[in-house]
């Protein structure tokens, strides 16, 4: 059927060029979630960095119109994910070859007007998810980010026009962050869990836009309802494979004045590091006050509870969903907790300010 047809295609085009490839299902209603698979050595992908490309073909020429470096990692849905372009971690060469890998892939497959394509980059090697030889969600805010109206221009390419034709053969040069933040509707449905995965849950998007990384991203999150702190007390739990890499947030934190709390396989973490923080028992141990207590009495302004287990008795499912009943932050992946420290430290340094998104693009150079 066609659905075989196309995963042949895809499969015989990353192998001409000789790309690592991935199959991994979609999520419906109908079907259960999805995971990143390498066929070739059987393994399913960690901790990998997710990037979204979207591009133009004419069949011959193939422009860039934005590369999205997700905040969380792969394996979160594209629409519930923190994006950012141009991409704030990516070496430059990395980015790069994820462009000429798009422009191989659309050339080899005939793409003629839009295009999407989802990478993953683990360890140095890009890895393709997603090759969608249509428009995606993304285009607008690619759009919005550019200044370029890349439908459009679409759409005149699938009625015969060449890029070369329409006068757009180079990309934007992009001088600054824009920020593209989810919305969620966790405060309709109390007790829920508001861990993130394949299922994507948001209803809606929002954007930031601002000369540097960490103030687009706290325009986003403002923007999205997400209110950050910038003094206070922050609970940090988090699971064990993540415990080397909380040691860079909590420290950061502490440097901007907050005071930690934590749990006690978190804290002795923390404390083999030197960084100094609240040891409190955990829910279950029944000891008071616990963490619900104090978020109830508003002495945590923050969450960062990185999931171990699912479940709504879980201890931590039950502080997740506490979070969203008092609106408090909960951060649930430690690559979004590096993140969001960097937009806590521009709104500390009252560095927010307000300009036209016309004066953002009247300074960019388009092709």
């Amino acid at each position: 059927n066609d659905l075989i047809r196309l995963a042949h295609l895809f499969l015989a085009a990353i192998q001409g060029l000789l790309l690592p490839g991935q199959i991994r299902r979609s999520s419906g209603l109908d079907r259960g979630g999805g995971g990143c698979f390498v066929p070739e050595d059987d393994r399913f992908l960690q901790e990998a960095t997710e990037v979204d490309v979207d591009a133009v073909s004419d069949g011959e020429t193939t422009l860039i119109a934005g590369v999205m470096e997700h905040i969380e990692e792969a394996g979160i849905h594209s629409g519930d994910s923190t994006m950012t372009i141009p991409p704030h971690s990516l070496e430059p060469g990395m980015v790069e070859e994820i462009k000429e890998a798009t422009r191989m892939l659309a050339k080899e497959i005939g793409v003629v007007g839009l295009m999407n394509v989802q990478y993953a980059v683990k360890d140095g090697v890009l890895y393709v998810l997603e090759v969608n030889p249509r428009g995606s969600r993304t285009v607008p805010f690619v759009s919005k980010a550019t200044g370029v109206p890349f439908a459009r221009i679409a759409a005149q390419v699938m009625m015969g026009k060449t890029l070369r034709e329409l006068g757009h053969t180079k990309e934007a040069e992009v001088h600054h962050v824009s920020v593209k933040a989810s919305v969620f509707p966790f405060d309709r449905f109390p007790g829920t869990d508001i861990i993130l995965g394949p299922e994507m849950k948001s209803t809606g998007e929002v954007m930031g836009i601002d000369a540097r990384f960490g103030p687009a991203l706290a325009k986003s999150m403002i923007a999205a309802g997400l209110s950050l702190p910038t003094s206070g007390a922050v609970f940090i739990s988090v699971r064990d494979s993540d415990k080397p890499m909380v040691t860079e947030v909590a420290r950061r934190l502490k440097n901007l004045g907050f005071h930690i709390i934590s749990t006690s396989g978190t804290w002795r973490a923390l404390a083999a590091t030197g960084i100094e923080a609240e040891n409190i028992a955990k829910i279950q141990e029944g000891s008071r006050p616990n963490i619900l207590d104090k978020m109830r009495n508003r002495e945590v302004q923050l969450v960062i509870n990185t999931p171990s287990r699912k479940g709504p008795q879980t201890d931590e499912a039950r502080i997740r969903a506490f979070t969203v009943a008092h609106q408090i932050p909960c951060i649930t992946t430690m690559s979004a907790a590096r993140a969001v420290v960097s937009g806590i430290a521009a709104l500390q340094k009252n560095t927010l300010t307000v300009r036209a998104l016309q004066d953002y693009h009247a300074a960019m150079t388009k092709g």
